[in-house]
């Protein structure tokens, strides 16, 4: 289970309509979302569930209590980057320093390693992938930025569905995809995940797990719990839908899920040793 740790304003698709240099004038409602998400996995089940949250760095430098507070209850603090921008939109050197300077905070913050990052809308693709080769030259064990689906904004449909050694040292887990007559298809957060019923995911994951015989890697972002979140003016009609729809509905969705399976950290599952054994060949 992971949790992309990102206020409303910082999604890459409102970039077009929101300037990054008004990001401070925004109303921030990012600690009060994650707030709920801890009781809420606590909350499921003897002794709760325990995620991965990719911070972003520009969120833990303005609330350092709730780097500490994903820590204290148990959770893995991994990077999401510094400040939202996608992988593919920067060159070498800027990534270096984005996500150099993320993991240096957040464990300064958190008083813990941080093994894990996720790119900004899995922005990790044919075209840069030598930003594998700086995650490992900064240190991280393993990343979870490509989806191997075919979509507008990002995706790499014949990259593995499974966790490989995608350099010495670095573990790649990609989003879980539905493998369906030759095309993969995405079942793991999202938009998909609050636009078809639920049963549909429940499914999905549930033949992931029984037939693949592989751990689903589930995500979803703290503002599709917040159907209160300010409405940004002037988006288009594509981008409304994807980001409000079901918007209401999806908290009930997430404890629902948190009940139905059993979840556990990133880093202890792909990192634990017998983890090896389920990495793609």
């Amino acid at each position: 289970m992971s949790i992309d740790v990102e206020d409303y304003f910082q999604v890459s698709a409102f970039a077009p309509y929101i300037d990054r240099g008004d990001w401070d004038r925004r109303e921030c409602r990012v600690e009060r979302n994650v707030g709920r998400i801890l009781d809420l996995l606590d909350a499921s089940g003897p002794g709760g569930v325990k995620a991965t949250f990719f911070t972003l760095g520009w969120i833990a430098q303005r609330y350092p209590r709730l780097v500490r507070e994903i820590v204290a209850r148990g959770h893995e603090l991994a990077s999401h980057g510094f400040g939202h921008e996608r992988a593919s939109d920067l060159d070498r050197a800027a990534f270096h320093k984005d996500i150099a300077d993320a993991k240096a905070l957040l464990e300064d913050l958190g008083g813990v390693e941080v093994k894990g990052y996720r790119a900004p809308s899995f922005s990790i693709g044919k075209d840069n992938l030598w930003a594998f080769d700086v995650l490992a030259e900064c240190g991280y064990r393993y990343s979870s930025s490509v989806y191997p689906i075919e979509h507008d904004h990002y995706g790499m449909p014949d990259s593995p569905r499974f966790a490989y050694e995608v350099r010495p040292g670095l573990i790649e887990v990609p989003v879980t995809t539905l493998r369906w007559r030759g095309k993969n298809y995405p079942s793991s957060g999202g938009g998909w995940f609050r636009l078809l019923p639920y049963g549909m995911t429940r499914w999905m994951i549930e033949r992931f797990n029984r037939i693949e015989g592989r751990s689903a890697v589930f995500y979803f972002h703290p503002w599709e719990i917040d159907p209160e979140q300010p409405r940004i003016p002037g988006i288009d009609a594509k981008t409304r839908f994807r980001h409000y729809v079901n918007i209401d509905r999806t908290e009930a969705r997430i404890a629902r899920l948190l009940g139905d399976f059993p979840w556990a950290r990133m880093d202890e599952i792909f990192l634990a040793p017998e983890g090896a054994d389920r990495l793609a060949a």
